[in-house]
């Protein structure tokens, strides 16, 4: 048998290519490559002078992208993950002549649906959820060693879960009989610690974004890389970012209103020009999937896309 097949739609695809006013000779980095998606779509808006770069840390990512865009030479892809953005740049001679930096911070669609990835609790797998397979603790490792405490605090903390307590309890009761080392064993368990359900939301949707973003530390690599952003971009140059839950958006809305308001000044003290303290312009207002997109990809439905120029 061959390598199942998946598809992937890349979530506001339209709107990340007005927001990024691609230039055709202009320089792009996609700092996630996903299936291609935008890297594709980018690639068809440059001329021969235009370069992408695209970064991934998942291995089917960058096989796909080889096969995939691996033909053209305006093209180059990285295993890499986001937070190695500034190296990058400055090894392939960019960093401060980049004219648009795309970050899509969505799982996608490839993920979710291989069950032999473990980020879904729809279908059986191994309870792995790593973006890079061939580095750092899996989801079963990590939950076979941490404490009730550190479980309770990651599913508060990254999943916004109430229940919190009573599932850290559950899984650590569990392991004591056997390890927990599938996805459904994960799902069927947070299911019957949960006393009442959300509407619309499988009971163990918190826990899995939860134990996901800690395996791969995926807050603190958003962090990391808009701390690198302004640096790496061309004066003018775009950044557009795509969160999808609201741990993600409230870091970039901190980080573009640090660095998009000028600091309040004593009474009395000359004002220098804003250019000097403010770094980044807002452009325009968050943007979210259109009706007609959410009928077609339901897994939008939490997207917002965000977009400053470097001043």
């Amino acid at each position: 048998m061959g390598e199942p097949v998946f598809h992937h739609a890349p979530v506001l695809l339209d709107e990340s290519l007005d927001a990024l006013a691609i230039r055709e000779d202009g320089i792009y980095i996609d700092c996630t490559f996903g299936r291609g998606g935008h890297s594709a779509a980018i690639l068809a808006k440059l001329g021969d002078k235009g370069r992408l770069i695209a970064l991934d840390r998942d291995n089917d990512a960058v096989a796909s992208a080889s096969k995939r865009l691996g033909g053209d030479p305006r093209f180059v892809i990285e295993h890499a993950s986001f937070d190695r953005l500034a190296d990058i740049a400055t090894r392939h001679g960019v960093a401060g002549k980049v004219d648009g930096v795309l970050l899509d911070l969505g799982v996608s669609s490839p993920q979710l649906d291989d069950a032999r990835r473990g980020f879904s609790f729809m279908n059986d797998g191994p309870l792995d959820m790593r973006m890079d397979t061939g580095s750092g603790m899996s989801a079963a490792e990590w939950l076979g060693n941490a404490s009730e405490r550190e479980i309770r605090d990651v599913l508060r903390t990254y999943g916004e879960e109430r229940f919190a307590g009573r599932i850290a309890h559950a899984i650590v009761t569990a392991r004591q009989e056997a390890p927990l080392m599938t996805t459904l064993q994960l799902a069927r368990l947070v299911e019957k610690a949960v006393p009442r359900r959300e509407k619309g939301k499988h009971p163990a949707t918190r826990t899995f974004q939860a134990i996901r973003i800690r395996i791969n530390h995926e807050l603190e690599q958003l962090e990391s890389v808009l701390g690198q952003v302004i640096d790496v971009l061309a004066q003018g140059g775009r950044l557009v970012i795509i969160s999808f839950h609201s741990l993600e958006d409230r870091i970039v809305k901190r980080f573009l209103r640090k660095y998009s308001t000028p600091p309040k000044l004593p009474r009395g003290v000359p004002v220098m020009a804003q250019e000097e303290v403010t770094l980044l312009r807002l452009v325009g207002k968050s943007i979210v999937p259109s009706a007609k997109e959410l009928a077609s990809n339901p897994r939008a439905r939490s997207s917002r896309l965000r977009v400053a120029e470097r001043v």
